[in-house]
C-alpha cells in the first residue's frame, strides 16, 4: 500500500509503513508540479535529457519547499547501472545539485546524518527506499535490471549490517514505481543472466512470443528476504510507469523523450 500526497501543487508518493516514522522525510515524486514543458513536463530533475536549467533548478526549489527541505542540503547519486553504495555525510550536502559531485559510478546511497537528503534518479528503473527504524540509517537505491542483477539490495544491506551493524529484522523496505512486469520485455540474453544466476527467478519471467517479461518487483522482494528482510517489512508499490505515463516518466513509454524523477530521503533533526 502506498499514499499519495498532494501539496503545493507538486504530487509525490510516499510508504505509509515509513511515514509513520516521524523523523523520516521520503518521497518518490510523479511528473506533477513542476515548470518544465514539452516531453519534460512538469516535474522533471534530469538534468542530461535537454530541459532549461532553470526550469530543473525551479523544479528543485518547489520540490525542496515542499518537502522542507534545503536543495543545499541534497546529495545526488551519478548512477552508471551498478551496484555501488556510498555513505555520504554534511560534507557531501549539495552534490549533483548545487554543485559537482566528485564521485561517479554510484547507484546508491546511505546515511546516518540528519538534515542530509540523499537522492537517486529514475524513469523506469526501481528505486528501492531503506530505513533502519532503530539505528536510524536510511538507504536508496537504483536498481534497473542490471543492478537487480548485481544484488544492489543485497549491497545495501551488506552495508548496512557490517558498517552500522543494522540488524535485518529492523529494517524497513520500499519498492516505488518502475517498469512492470507487464511492460518489461527483454531478449535472451538478459533473460540468461538472470536464468543463470538464480533457478528460482524463472518463476518471476513469462515468455510472451520472441520476448521475456521479467518481475524485477518480486526478484527484489526474494533478494531482499534471502538477506533477512521480513516480508511483512517490505512494501511495493506495484504501479508499472509505462503503464502510467499519465503520472510518470517512462524511458520506454515515452521512447526516450522524457524527464525523470526522484526518490528522496532524509532524516530529520528532532532535539
Amino acid at each position: 500500500m502506498v499514499k499519495y500526497i498532494e501539496k503545493n501543487k507538486v504530487k509525490y508518493l510516499t510508504f505509509p509503513h515509513l511515514s509513520k516514522h516521524k523523523n523520516l522525510i521520503h518521497a518518490f515524486t510523479t511528473r506533477h508540479g513542476g515548470v518544465s514543458e514539452g516531453c519534460f513536463k512538469s516535474l522533471n530533475f534530469g538534468f542530461v535529457k535537454g530541459d532549461k536549467l532553470a526550469n530543473i533548478q525551479t523544479n528543485f526549489n518547489i520540490l525542496a519547499e515542499t518537502l522542507d527541505i534545503k536543495v543545499e542540503n541534497m546529495v545526488r547519486s551519478q548512477q552508471q547501472h551498478t551496484n555501488n553504495i556510498l555513505y555520504v555525510t554534511e560534507k557531501d550536502r549539495g552534490k549533483g545539485v548545487t554543485k559537482a559531485r566528485n564521485f561517479d559510478s554510484i547507484d546508491g546511497l546511505i546515511t546516518d546524518r540528519p538534515n542530509v537528503a540523499i537522492i537517486t534518479s529514475h524513469a523506469d528503473c526501481t528505486p528501492l527506499f531503506f530505513y533502519d527504524y532503530e539505528k536510524k540509517i536510511i538507504g536508496l537505491a537504483h536498481s534497473g535490471w542490471r543492478g537487480t542483477a548485481q544484488k544492489i539490495s543485497q549491497e545495501m544491506l551488506k552495508k548496512l549490517t557490517k558498517d552500522f551493524n543494522s540488524k535485518p529484522e529492523h529494517i524497513l523496505v520500499g519498492i516505488g514505481p518502475s517498469i512492470g512486469p507487464c511492460c518489461f520485455e527483454v531478449d535472451k540474453d538478459v533473460y540468461d543472466i538472470f536464468t543463470n544466476q538464480d533457478d528460482r527467478y524463472m518463476q518471476y519471467i513469462k515468455k510472451k512470443d520472441l520476448k521475456y517479461h521479467i518481475d524485477l518487483w518480486s526478484i527484489n522482494k526474494l533478494i531482499l528476504k534471502d538477506n533477512g528482510i521480513l516480508s511483512k517489512n517490505i512494501v511495493s508499490a506495484n504501479i508499472c510507469t509505462k503503464c502510467n505515463t499519465d503520472t510518470y516518466f517512462s524511458h520506454r513509454g515515452q521512447k526516450g523523450k522524457r524527464g525523470t524523477m526522484i526518490g528522496v530521503m532524509m532524516l530529520k533533526n528532532l532535539n
